[in-house]
């Protein structure tokens, strides 16, 4: 139903319309646009800087951020309904896609206990202090912290440190004959996701599991604590997952949830292999009163955390903890809420982008910092359809319901909308806990790398005079750093390493140690994160510039030769770690297939600028966009990685041992850390024909284009 831009009349027209100046003039035409349509796309993206205040983001996180409100409770729906509602008066069409997920219940929190038994048998804290300077920390509905779908236990116990928890540290511990059979293992939060804490504690033979958040991670070692500065203070606890994978509903992993029993074949919680050990977080006040009295062993080099004692790896028989937790699951409703802008050319077109709203407790930084810039966003580009800028492709503003329990109501929608995405998903864009400060950075797939960066050119940082967002970055370190590639931990991983659609994350950062806390909370914010609130709408700039960009562009305006350059990175680091775990790697013939695709990449790079000069017609436009978004599927390889059937990228995947790092080229990676020198050449050959059929697809849009 919006007319596309194709002449300087439609450009005039909505010049005189719009009184505001833009920001940033580019001088040369937009990637993807041809010159005409190039003016006409700046003069929205000009309005679209304007239209975001800092007045409206306080208000929208404010309002988001009123009551702690985690998945499957009221105050998640009444968060839920503000959303719609915002979107609704902005004038998108909003849809709501429910899912019944096996998850606890909140009520799971009350459920807990924690003591130590002997010596002295003392009761351990699990909820943060309520603090004068923090009008939050005394709300009547926040709960004591905890970790879903830890399983259900009561032990009595003796203690054995395990550093961050991960792999090589369990490693470690067996290496030294110190067993953790029918222990309870204490690990400090870090290194890896703490559901990879449990399963590596649970596999080990462990009784059960305590984490807490050392003060020489985030807490006083790094600054002062909150409430005198932004640091972990010593009642500050971390709750969290431990779902492991994190890859959507536990017992739907072959498709959607669906209400009603609809959508994909339940399985049964026991075949779910859900973890079993009781699990429990703790803040560091309490966790130093079992610290310090454990009398074994002292801990490696690298182990020691920064309370005022030697840290030990065993407790000793005189000292025992008892750990009860008692969660029972069962299905809980959970809902997306989608807004959208219909394309007038391409409807089938998506660029999506999206933010899970559900919290911890309050989530002024996780998550709703980026649900607050996504409003901005929505309101921005309601705002501009009223007013004559259109879009040829649609824009869908997805937020995401129960993440914080495993990724699930993201990864519901992808698997549900498959075979859409498959065909017209053109990019999606995560704001997810993306405002605690004012540096620019993120994660991003090759082809929108560049694109990402172009749009941060154009948004002016609101803490400098004379700097766009993006040279703010630059003085801190290059393009490469300020982006990187996307590991786990968010609802970009069913888009991009089960749906195959070129994705990124993006924010205006900085350190928020109360991750996860009753206190990430509006006091918190106002205080540390952005006490002005303008960070929050320049990421809505830069976003909404991207997403208008990637809609309006008559050639998607992907970096395809980023594909190459990448590939050559990430395979020459492979092939040095292949050398370090002495693994006989071959790499000539996938080095052979990436030069290929360099040379396929710039002359399509040549020919699409070609064909856009001058305003001239495009040939084959429709087949050549389709051919456009076909690109990242030629790494989708349907069987599944070796790790997890539902992770399907061969590009990139979170790590399979630590579960937020990103590995890039994870079948290789895999067979090297395997160290099988015989799987590993099985699955060069299965890269080298990914990346000819990449290069095949790329040919085709070439001569498309000619």
């Amino acid at each position: 139903m919006f007319p596309r831009f194709i002449a300087v009349v439609v450009a005039l027209a909505v010049i005189l319309t719009f009184s505001a100046q833009p920001q940033r003039v580019a001088a040369q035409p937009l990637t993807g646009f041809s010159p005409s349509s190039s003016d006409a796309q700046q003069t929205c993206e000009s309005r679209l800087t304007d239209i975001p205040t800092a007045s409206a983001f306080r208000a929208h996180l404010q309002r988001l951020t009123k009551e702690p409100h985690p998945a499957g409770s009221a105050a998640n729906e009444r968060v839920a309904a503000y959303i719609d509602s915002v979107m609704n008066a902005a004038g998108l069409d909003v849809e709501r896609y429910p899912y019944d997920l096996y998850m606890p219940s909140p009520d799971a929190a009350h459920n807990i206990d924690v003591e130590l038994v002997t010596p002295i048998r003392q009761p351990l804290n699990r909820q943060e202090y309520i603090l004068e300077e923090d009008r939050f920390s005394n709300h009547p509905n926040l709960d004591p912290a905890w970790n879903a779908y830890s399983g259900s236990g009561d032990v009595t116990a003796e203690v054995v440190y395990a550093n961050y928890g991960r792999k090589e540290d369990f490693e470690w511990l067996a290496e030294n004959d110190i067993s953790v059979k029918g222990k309870i293992v204490l690990a400090r939060y870090g290194g890896n996701f703490r559901g990879f804490k449990a399963k590596y504690a649970e596999e080990a033979g462990a009784a059960g599991l305590i984490m807490y958040t050392d003060p020489a991670d985030g807490g006083y070692a790094d600054g002062l604590p909150y409430p005198e500065g932004r640091h972990a203070s010593e009642s500050t606890i971390q709750r969290g997952s431990v779902l492991t994978p994190l890859s959507g509903d536990p017992l739907t992993p072959a498709g959607p949830s669906l209400p009603n029993g609809e959508g994909a074949e339940r399985l049964s919680p026991e075949e779910a292999d859900l973890p079993t050990i009781p699990v429990t977080p703790l803040p560091h006040a309490s966790t130093k009163k079992i610290l310090e009295r454990m009398d074994g062993q002292p801990v490696p080099q690298g182990w020691q955390g920064a309370l005022p004692f030697a840290y030990r790896v065993t407790g000793g028989s005189e000292l025992t903890v008892r750990l009860r937790v008692d969660q029972p699951k069962q299905m809980v409703r959970a809902s997306n809420v989608i807004g959208r802008i219909e394309g007038s050319e391409y409807p089938e077109q998506w660029i999506v982008l999206g933010a899970h709203y559900d919290a911890w407790t309050f989530g002024a930084v996780d998550p709703n910092s980026g649900t607050a810039s996504l409003l901005l966003i929505a309101e921005a580009l309601g705002e501009m359809a009223k007013n004559g800028c259109r879009l040829r492709r649609s824009i869908l503003i997805g937020h995401w319901d129960a993440e914080e329990y495993g990724i699930l109501g993201s990864t519901e929608w992808v698997e549900q909308l498959q075979d859409e995405l498959t065909t017209g998903g053109v990019a999606y864009i995560n704001a997810d806990a993306a405002v605690s400060g004012d540096r620019f950075g993120g994660a991003a797939a090759p082809s929108l790398k560049q694109p990402l960066l172009d749009a941060a050119a154009t948004v002016d940082h609101p803490s400098s005079d004379s700097l766009t967002v993006l040279e703010r970055a630059q003085t801190r370190a290059d393009d490469d750093s300020i982006l990187g590639n996307l590991g786990g931990g968010s609802d970009h991983v069913g888009f991009y390493t089960f749906a195959g659609v070129p994705s990124l994350g993006a924010g205006m950062r900085g350190s928020a140690p109360i991750y996860h806390s009753a206190y990430d909370n509006f006091a918190w914010y106002e205080r540390f994160a952005d006490t002005t609130f303008v960070h929050g709408p320049a990421l809505a700039r830069v976003d909404g510039i991207l997403a208008l960009r990637l809609a309006n562009a008559e050639v998607l305006p992907y970096d395809v030769v980023r594909y190459a350059t990448d590939l050559r990175s990430h395979l020459d680091d492979l092939a040095e770690r292949a050398s370090e775990q002495d693994v006989e790697a071959d790499f000539t013939a996938l080095d052979s297939a990436i030069d290929s695709l360099r040379d396929a990449a710039t002359t399509f790079t040549e020919a699409r600028d070609a064909a856009l000069a001058n305003d001239r017609t495009v040939p084959n436009l429709e087949q050549v966009n389709e051919a456009m978004i076909g690109l990242e599927k030629a790494f989708l390889h349907p069987p599944g990685l070796q790790n997890h059937p539902l992770k399907r990228s061969l590009y990139a995947s979170p790590d399979p041992f630590s579960g937020y790092a990103s590995w890039m080229l994870p079948g290789l990676r895999y067979e090297v850390e395997a160290g099988t020198a015989s799987g590993l050449a099985r699955w060069v050959d299965i890269y080298v024909r990914a990346v000819n059929d990449l290069t095949g697809r790329v040919q085709k849009a070439i001569d498309l284009l000619q």
